[in-house]
C-alpha cells in the first residue's frame, strides 16, 4: 500500500513508473520479458489488448445523456493534433526541403507531432480529466500510427485505413457505453477498471522501447520532444479552454495531447517505402520519433500536473 501511495504521489506516476520500469527492463534484461507465454503477453505484446480494457470501462461511465461532450472533445482534439502537428513539419518541409533545419527533418516532425500516445492520453485522463474527457479516448486514438502523416504529405490512395480499424477501435467503448447504460451495478463495477488497468498497458509500452534510443538521436530528439509537447500540448490547452471552457472552470484535456505516439516510430520507414525521395532522411527520424515518444510519455505528465496545481492556486478559497 505504501508503495501504491509513492508512485501515486509522482506526477502521472501509475503510468510513467511502469512505464520508465518496462523501458529499462527492455534495455538491460531484455530476455526477461520472453520468458513463457503469459509472461510476454502480460509484459510485452499486450498493451493495447489491456488499453481496449481500459477504454471498454471508460465508456461505461459514460451516461446516455452525456454522450455527446465526449465525441466533441475526441473529434475537436483529433483535429487539433492534426493540424497544429502537421503545420511545422510542412512549413519546415516547404522552406528547407527533406533535409530540414538544426538537424530536425520535416519528417521526423509531422510524424512525432501529429500522432497521440493513447496509452498516456488515457492516464492522464483517468488522473486530472472528468468522464467527458476518458470517453474522448477512442476517437483520440484513431490518430496513433501513419494514417494522419500520409495525409499531412498529401499521400492519396495509399494511406487509406480500412473501415474495421476505426469500428475495431471504436466497438470497446460502444460496448461499455451500453453495459454501462443498460446496468447501474455493471457501471459501478467497471469503474475501478479505469485505474487498474493503466500501470498494466503502460508497462508493455516501456517495454517496446529503449534507452539507446535517446542517446542515438541526440540534441535533435530532445527538440522534437519539446515542440511536440509545446505546440501541440500547451498550445492545445489554450484552444481547448477557449472552446469548452468559457462558462466553467479550466480544462486540461488540450495538454493530454501533447505526446508521441508508439506507432509513430514506423512512419519514417512507411514514409520511404511510399516516396523514396524520404528514404535517405527515415532512420534518423525514426530515432528521432522514438526520442519524443519517451521524452513526451515521461515529461507531459509533469506539465500537466503543474497546470492543475496552477488552477487548484488560483481558485478563489
Amino acid at each position: 500500500m505504501k508503495i501504491l501511495q509513492t508512485v501515486e504521489k509522482i506526477p502521472g506516476g501509475l503510468m510513467v513508473v511502469p512505464l520508465v520500469l518496462g523501458m529499462l527492463t527492455n534495455s538491460f534484461f531484455p530476455s526477461l520479458l520472453n520468458i513463457g507465454q503469459f509472461t510476454t503477453a502480460l509484459f510485452k505484446t499486450g498493451g493495447f489488448t489491456i488499453l481496449s480494457l481500459f477504454i471498454f470501462c471508460a465508456g461505461s461511465q459514460i451516461k446516455i445523456n452525456e454522450a455527446r461532450l465526449p465525441l466533441t472533445k475526441g473529434l475537436s482534439l483529433t483535429l487539433l493534433k492534426l493540424i497544429l502537428g502537421s503545420a511545422l513539419g510542412l512549413l519546415c518541409a516547404y522552406l528547407y526541403g527533406p533535409m530540414g533545419i538544426f538537424g530536425l527533418s520535416p519528417l521526423a516532425m509531422v510524424a512525432a507531432m501529429s500522432n497521440t500516445n493513447a496509452g498516456v492520453y488515457a492516464a492522464l485522463s483517468d488522473a486530472y480529466g472528468d468522464e467527458s474527457d476518458r470517453g474522448a479516448v477512442s476517437v483520440v486514438s484513431l490518430n496513433e500510427g501513419p494514417f494522419f502523416t500520409l495525409i499531412a504529405f498529401g499521400i492519396s490512395g495509399i494511406s487509406v485505413i480500412p473501415l474495421t480499424d476505426f469500428l475495431g477501435i471504436l466497438i470497446p467503448l460502444i460496448l461499455g457505453f451500453i453495459v454501462g447504460n443498460l446496468d447501474a451495478d455493471m457501471r459501478a463495477f467497471l469503474r475501478p477498471g479505469q485505474k487498474l488497468t493503466i500501470p498494466f498497458f503502460a508497462f508493455p509500452i516501456g517495454a517496446g522501447m529503449h534507452i539507446e534510443t535517446l542517446i542515438k538521436a541526440g540534441l535533435s530528439g530532445v527538440i522534437l520532444g519539446i515542440l511536440t509537447m509545446v505546440i501541440t500540448g500547451l498550445l492545445g490547452y489554450l484552444i481547448m479552454n477557449k472552446i469548452f471552457a468559457r462558462r466553467g472552470p479550466p480544462i486540461l484535456s488540450g495538454a493530454f495531447i501533447g505526446t508521441t505516439a508508439g506507432n509513430a516510430v514506423a512512419t519514417p520507414a512507411a514514409m520511404a517505402l511510399i516516396d523514396p525521395t524520404w528514404a535517405p532522411y527515415a532512420q534518423m527520424a525514426t530515432a528521432q520519433v522514438a526520442a519524443s515518444v519517451i521524452i513526451t510519455a515521461l515529461c507531459m505528465p509533469l506539465i500537466v500536473s503543474w497546470l492543475n496545481k496552477r488552477h487548484q492556486n488560483q481558485r478563489p478559497t
